[in-house]
């Protein structure tokens, strides 16, 4: 399967205080994004505000509350909550499947989201049924994957989860090319188009209600298990000899990960890169190991999309879809790190 994750860089530096520094950043990072944004606020206002709602007084209709309550902090919440999971589940995947390239998607979880939720604007259902359809869709990619996986015997596992992972998530995209071309073009394409990049502008408080869970009961998992995690990053057989049952290990692994995309995916769209990236910058932190890469990952998850959401609502007239963003940033990072992962070999 190539390289094991980890082995394109060695740790810049493997502090423990490195996930104080990130929580330190993101708490600058919350308030500065609640005050930019295309209606200006003072740090004054938002603290009147913040101080009417602690005291119970009324807003009466206050358009600085509205912005901060209704708005700002729901999407600002969101922001943190897509880049903590899409991140987590990165990380699990390329320590799973031992592979630096692997992402969230390689299952077919993104496409198999996207199709659910093109399928829902394209019969022009509520946004709450589109966000469970996009949610179905992403764990029945993945069920089927793992049904097919099932099927073949006699090979390696692994490689039978990622090839179907491509076969499946190829249909899933042509099905969803193709109800593009049905589509409406002058009402559901362009939501589809906008859907299909990643956006959070539309992301109200009742969308977290459900996401929030599903994403914790996802992690939880994780980091109960995170040291039998770390040694079946070794390889199967040093895993077995460990006593390590890698089978269903590894598929209670496949589910908290897809459980965690889905829910995110459902509600933000298809945003690309973050579960590539970020855990290689996250072990070159802390370096590999498990039980400290996951938190780390998180946090680093959580700022980077919070900091890319503010500039998709501040650097133009026009909001930039965070798929764009994510692209444009991670790609050419994700060179470099080929680069210097290439240097450190020879």
């Amino acid at each position: 399967m190539g390289r094991r994750a980890g082995t394109l860089s060695r740790p810049a530096f493997a502090s423990p205080g490195a996930a104080t520094v990130l929580a330190l950043l993101l708490a600058v990072a919350i308030p500065v994004a609640v005050l930019i944004g295309p209606y200006p606020m003072t740090l004054g206002q938002v603290l009147g505000v913040v101080a009417d709602r602690l005291t119970g007084t009324p807003a009466g209709g206050d358009t600085v509350d509205t912005v901060v309550f209704a708005i700002r902090l729901p999407r600002i919440g969101a922001a943190l909550l897509v880049g903590g999971a899409l991140a987590a589940a990165g990380t699990c995947y390329q320590t799973l499947f031992r592979n630096p390239l692997v992402s969230p998607d390689i299952l077919g979880v993104s496409a198999g989201a996207g199709l659910g939720a093109v399928l829902g604007i394209f019969l022009s259902l509520p946004v709450a049924a589109i966000q469970g359809m996009a949610f179905a869709g992403g764990l029945a990619c993945v069920a089927l994957v793992a049904g097919v996986a099932a099927a073949v015997r006699g090979r390696d596992p692994v490689l039978v989860l990622v090839l179907a992972g491509v076969v499946v998530g190829a249909l899933a995209g042509a099905a969803t090319s193709l109800l593009k071309v049905l589509a409406d073009p002058y009402d559901q394409l362009p939501a589809i188009t906008f859907w299909l990049l990643g956006s959070l502008a539309a992301i109200r408080t009742d969308d977290l209600t459900p996401a929030l869970p599903a994403v914790v009961l996802g992690l939880l998992p994780l980091v109960l298990l995170r040291w039998r995690i770390n040694v079946l990053a070794l390889g199967d057989d040093e895993a077995r000899a460990l006593g390590v049952e890698v089978r269903r290990l590894r598929a209670g692994v496949i589910l908290c990960a897809t459980l965690i995309t889905a829910s995110v995916v459902a509600i933000a769209g298809v945003v690309g890169w973050v579960g590539l990236v970020i855990p290689h910058v996250a072990r070159m932190l802390v370096g590999p190991g498990f039980g400290r890469l996951l938190p780390v990952a998180v946090l680093l998850g959580a700022l980077y999309m919070l900091v890319v959401d503010t500039l998709a609502r501040t650097v133009g007239s026009t909001e930039v879809p965070l798929g764009i963003l994510t692209a444009a940033i991670g790609a050419p990072f994700f060179l470099w790190l080929l680069a210097r992962g290439r240097r450190s070999w020879s």
